[in-house]
């Protein structure tokens, strides 16, 4: 199993998020900033608690509302939507990329020299002051008790008995912000600081630390976090594959639709040339009928590229949902801790198999306008009460057949 956990990072390791894909997943695309209290919803979207709740303020407890971004309804839960689950991996990748930035270093106080009083670090007793000469820049941040450290801290700290084992890692050394959310390991449970989370429980399908077995999973089946991580990651590992096969087929129909709308402009200019040609012989007798022909041609133009284009919206829309799970789970498999995984894997699972089961090319089948547009002319011996110059007729259906097929087992 030990071989399989290593094979499995060094597969990871080549699929690592960019520093920009990171920067682009920790903004809100509501507000468009970096998330402030990130809340993840049902379809595994990400935004800040004050956008949801000015997005839905006059949505009560109990309705359905649609997601932002991808419009998928949830209902929001009985204590509102300040109920909405907590994103815990998002908040560890914001922690990551506040840590990882350099220039903002400074901005970052030590939690100790900038208390009031005095604190004990073992048998050491050291008295500060709120005067900004006694303030220091935190240069380590202790992963356990989630606090900054100036370099005498952070050496104090490592003296006490009680944190000699704790991790510290650097802040401002312009580290990037994956490599940091890797070393922010030491996952601490929320409903009792200080305890680390190390099982997951089966019935409840939540990862609690030891307190929490005592507390209220007594009689539970819990198993050890990495076991169940394990597997985990090789369901989300399945599902992402798939999903990056999903989006490469949404890709080609892009390019395909592409390719028909510029064909059709093709074919329509081609009538339209037709159309002015004889016209122009037939002068003045016939500029109105031409008039009135182009006037045909062009609302048919712009029916069928209005219903092209709604087509690509809708697979582009496909697309992006795809792309975003595909980013999000790459980054937690490359970034997340145990904990990450299991906290998301199951709902990533469930939003993976709803995108699996959109039919992308029969969805656009329905979109497509028919293809041929003729331009037949009439003489002026059998015109009778048609038009001088001829008639534009829609024929046929637009038929796109694509040349791939996806399979899962």
């Amino acid at each position: 199993m030990g071989n399989l956990c290593g094979e499995l990072r060094l597969k990871m390791a080549g699929q690592r998020a960019t520093e920009k894909e990171l920067d682009d997943m920790t903004e809100c695309s509501i507000c468009t900033e970096v998330f402030t209290d990130p809340r993840v919803l049902p379809c595994i979207h990400t935004f800040c608690l004050k956008c949801l709740l000015n997005y839905g303020k006059d949505r009560p407890p109990g309705d359905d509302m649609p997601c932002p971004l991808c419009r998928k309804e949830f209902t929001i839960p009985n204590d509102g939507l300040s109920g909405m689950q907590k994103n815990f991996f998002m908040e560890k990748l914001l922690h990551a990329r506040k840590l990882s930035t350099g220039h903002e270093t400074h901005h970052i106080p030590c939690d100790v020299c900038s208390s009031e009083g005095s604190y004990q670090l073992g048998n050491l007793v050291t008295f500060y002051h709120t005067g900004n000469e006694s303030v220091k820049p935190a240069s380590m941040y202790c992963v356990q008790c989630g606090q900054n450290y100036c370099d005498q801290c952070s050496q104090y700290h490592r003296k006490m008995k009680s944190s000699s084992s704790h991790t510290q890692v650097d802040i401002g050394k312009e580290s990037k912000s994956a490599e940091m959310a890797s070393k922010l390991s030491a996952n601490i449970c929320d409903q009792h600081k200080g305890k680390e989370i190390e099982l997951f429980c089966r019935k409840c399908n939540v990862a609690v630390c030891m307190m929490c077995v005592i507390t209220a999973h007594r009689t539970h089946d819990c198993l050890d976090i990495e076991t169940v991580s394990r597997d985990l990651r090789k369901l989300v590992l399945s599902d992402s594959s798939k999903i990056s096969e999903l989006w490469r087929n949404t890709d080609e129909v892009l390019q395909r639709l592409e390719k028909e709308k510029n064909e059709l402009i093709r074919r329509f200019a081609g009538v339209a040339d037709e159309i002015n040609t004889a016209a122009d012989k037939l002068i003045a007798a016939v500029e109105n009928d031409r008039q009135k022909l182009l006037a045909e041609v062009e609302s048919i133009r712009t029916k069928q590229i209005k219903q092209l284009e709604t087509a690509k919206q809708e697979v582009e829309r496909h697309k992006t949902a795809l792309e975003s799970f595909r980013q999000y789970s790459e980054t937690m498999l490359s970034s997340g801790t145990a904990c990450d995984v299991t906290r998301s894997a199951n709902s990533l699972h469930d939003s993976a198999a709803e995108l699996m089961m959109y039919d992308i090319v029969n969805k656009v089948d329905s979109f497509l306008p028919p293809l041929s547009v003729t331009f037949t002319l009439t003489t002026l011996l059998d015109r009778d009460d048609r038009s001088l110059v001829g008639t534009v007729t829609e024929e046929g259906q637009l038929m796109l057949i694509f040349s791939f097929q996806v399979k899962y087992a």
